[in-house]
């Protein structure tokens, strides 16, 4: 098992995101977005060819690694009734780069939600997993799926459905996305997941892990993140869970408290961004802590 974070959330220079890596003492990043230079932001498979060579000197001269692309593949801005050649192109950028790196997981995602619609549209986007499933496993390179704002990510009936309709896709557990999201396998109104349900249908096929945490406000209908093991994750039982039973994959931070990747208008300060991704590692480290001396006693 090892500790890595999404470290975007830490600041966008590549700089900045190996300075908090290497303060908590770790020596890997997931990348995400990265800056590089006077080259504008982007993620790691977008950025120019010139941007990416210095990222990659950087990790290098620093002897930081990246264990998981986290890729827009799919993603919640991807709709599946629109052409296919954004995520295969995508795809074909990030694959080369990878092995450059030696990375061996990326995040992928499968398709926007359709909301105004009873047809998800679910043999199209099985196809499209298939196809992109097997580009990476045939580079050497597992895709791993997020429960996120697609339709793997509506409820663990829809993720079983995928993974039996996706041979060799493996999953992404993050803990704190089931919290905003409605069960969309349950009757209307729709309730938020329960993240215990969900982890326990998917946990044979989880192989990296996204640690973030929040509550969900009911009356200003959005989630409230916080610091792991505040919320309504059940990260504390879900990691004790998978230590307990030999995991041995990453566990990776998302902290969400003060830059949230897809809403421009949470950010706070450069300096407040990397103290909290700093803090929300050690919070998590000193939780591992306690979940391993938990563990020793119940086997004593």
């Amino acid at each position: 098992m090892y500790l890595t974070g999404i470290a975007d959330e830490a600041g966008a220079a590549i700089e900045t995101q190996i300075r908090a890596i290497k303060e908590l003492g770790w020596n890997a990043i997931e990348a995400r977005t990265v800056q590089a230079g006077d080259f504008p932001p982007g993620n790691i498979h977008d950025i120019p060819e010139a941007a990416f060579e210095r990222v990659v000197a950087k990790l290098e001269e620093a002897g930081v690694g990246v264990c998981c692309f986290g890729s827009t593949i799919g993603n919640w801005a991807k709709k599946i009734d629109e052409p296919f050649d954004s995520s295969l192109e995508e795809a074909r950028r990030a694959i080369p780069r990878m092995q450059r790196l030696g990375t061996k997981l990326i995040r992928v995602m499968s398709f926007a939600i359709r909301e105004d619609a009873e047809d998800q549209m679910e043999e199209e986007r099985f196809r499209r997993m298939r196809e992109l499933t097997k580009m990476f496993l045939d580079a050497g390179i597992q895709p791993v799926h997020e429960n996120c704002m697609n339709y793997g990510g509506m409820g663990w009936p829809f993720a079983l459905k995928l993974l039996e309709n996706v041979p060799g896709l493996k999953w992404v557990w993050d803990t704190g996305n089931p919290i905003f999201n409605p069960d969309r396998a349950k009757p209307k109104p729709w309730p938020r997941q329960d993240p215990w349900e969900f982890y326990t249908k998917v946990k044979p096929w989880i192989v990296h892990v996204h640690v973030k945490d929040a509550v969900w406000d009911e009356a200003k209908q959005e989630a409230i993140y916080t610091y792991p093991g505040e919320g309504q994750g059940q990260v504390r039982r879900i990691l004790k869970d998978l230590l307990g039973g030999g995991y041995d994959g990453g566990i990776s931070i998302e902290p969400h408290l003060a830059a949230v990747f897809h809403d421009p208008t949470k950010q706070a300060s450069p300096e407040d961004q990397y103290n909290t991704f700093v803090e929300y590692g050690r919070r998590l480290e000193r939780m591992l802590r306690e979940i391993r001396q938990e563990l020793a006693q119940e086997t004593a």
